[in-house]
């Protein structure tokens, strides 16, 4: 999202970046921060599958403004893959979950070509270099995506390393690709 337009949406955390490619900065958006009661809620989602907190997840989800230029015909939805232990253990995915409900509010298509090759340890208490390090070949792509615009979404970007790490995966098997990312919340308000 450029700054012009950041600027009339004031309740938005400001977007930071992270570099993935050569001069390529991946700009990540969220709806809000990561802090009381968004994180109690964000959690019994996620951790106790209390369905009672979506309501809430799903009205800050709507705050993601629609990145200008971006429909059905050509960006896709990109949610943050996860490992086949990490579904097994909380019985559902609850970025995939969120991501159904941005798909729904944007009119634009989930892609799930993209998928978490390895068993990483929760990016939860680890710094900058360590998670950056546990995402190591942590994605790859399976299928050729269908559009130019890919959207990734995750449910908390603190670092952006995870999402950092996606990024790098798809610009490797689609160069060609703009690729932006979104997060419903923004895990530190210190950037």
């Amino acid at each position: 999202m450029c700054a012009a337009c950041h600027q009339h949406i004031t309740w938005l955390p400001a977007p930071f970046e992270v570099d993935f490619a050569i001069e390529q900065p991946l700009v990540i958006q969220a709806a809000t921060y990561y802090d009381y009661p968004i994180r109690q809620a964000i959690s019994a989602f996620k951790q106790h599958e209390d369905l009672t907190r979506l309501p809430i997840l799903v009205h800050l989800l709507r705050q993601l403004p629609r990145p200008k230029g971006c429909h059905a015909g050509n960006s896709v939805i990109v949610p943050m893959p996860t490992t086949d232990a990490r579904l097994i253990k909380r019985g559902f995915d609850p970025v995939t979950v969120l991501s159904q409900h941005l798909s729904h509010h944007w009119r634009i298509p989930l892609w799930h070509g993209a998928v978490r090759t390895d068993n990483t340890v929760s990016q939860r208490g680890l710094s900058r270099a360590e998670r950056l390090s546990n995402l190591d070949n942590a994605f790859d792509v399976n299928t050729i995506c269908p559009a130019r615009h890919l959207l990734l979404f995750d449910d908390v970007a603190t670092t952006g390393a995870s999402l950092q790490a996606l990024a790098r995966t798809l610009i490797t098997h689609h160069p060609r690709a703009s690729l932006t990312a979104f997060a419903l919340a923004h895990g530190s308000q210190d950037r």
